[in-house]
């Protein structure tokens, strides 16, 4: 446990599996007071109970980002946070264009977009009372490139990242700074499953060939990294893929 995360707060929103639940792990570990938020009570309170058996202190609140009564009962429980990570978010469907189905666009962007936007609202003014704030956004490569067949998903992410980008000009001078972490290729249990609904053949062709694509430990050591920098240091935008991806377009696969 480190002296300086000692007696800090930070939420995790999606904390029920991959990303989320990995950077509550090591946030914990690094002494953070982790609050676990997520819309499935069960895992995050089971992640909350693995947590707090191992010696960390930690918190299970289920959540729908979407829901903003929810999303502003839940900020008039703190008075000051330090560290929020925006981690809530996935992708839906994998189609042209012309053929994509308009319900899962709106529900990339509701999810990544207005998700973000909400909890960043509603815990603002606890990240400013703190006097030393952090806000993490988590986009992805997908917000500063296109690619075919994921016009939603992209269109969602540069959301994110505007979000972010405009934040950060908007709130400079107070003591809250901004991190966007834009990761690229990340294998986890659920992301590319969720994403061909349920289809586990055309999720595991996502990873075909590549010998080493990001895990989740990966990203939230990268978080943990960003946030844990000096209040001064702001790491604006942190772009991590693995070594076989050069872009959302290029990646090397040994078939």
């Amino acid at each position: 446990m480190t002296a300086a995360a000692t007696n800090r707060i930070a939420v995790v929103t999606g904390a029920s599996s991959g990303i989320g639940a990995a950077t509550a792990r090591q946030l914990a570990t690094a002494g953070y007071r982790v609050v676990l938020t997520a819309r499935r009570k069960d895992r995050i309170e089971a992640l909350a109970e693995e947590l707090t058996t191992a010696g960390h202190q930690a918190t299970a609140y289920p959540l729908d980002v979407t829901d903003r009564a929810a999303v502003d009962e839940f900020a008039t429980a703190f008075r000051k946070i330090h560290v929020l990570v925006n981690n809530a978010g996935g992708a839906l469907g994998a189609d042209p264009i012309a053929t994509s189905d308009p319900a899962d666009w709106r529900q990339m962007y509701e999810t990544n977009v207005i998700g973000t936007l909400n909890l960043t609202q509603a815990l603002l003014p606890a990240l400013t009372a703190s006097e030393d704030g952090t806000v993490v956004i988590l986009s992805s490569t997908a917000g500063h490139g296109t690619y075919e067949n994921g016009g939603g998903y992209v269109a969602a992410k540069h959301g994110a990242h505007v979000l972010a980008e405009t934040l950060r000009l908007e709130i400079v001078g107070t003591p809250v700074r901004v991190i966007e972490i834009a990761p690229g290729m990340v294998k986890t249990e659920e992301f590319a499953t969720t994403r061909f609904n349920g289809d586990t053949a055309k999720a595991a062709k996502v990873y075909e060939g590549v010998a080493a694509p990001l895990t989740a430990d990966d990203v939230a050591e990268t978080i943990t990294w960003a946030v844990s920098r000096p209040s001064h240091v702001n790491i604006d935008l942190l772009v991590v893929r693995p070594r076989a991806q050069a872009s959302n377009t290029k990646v090397h696969r040994e078939l």
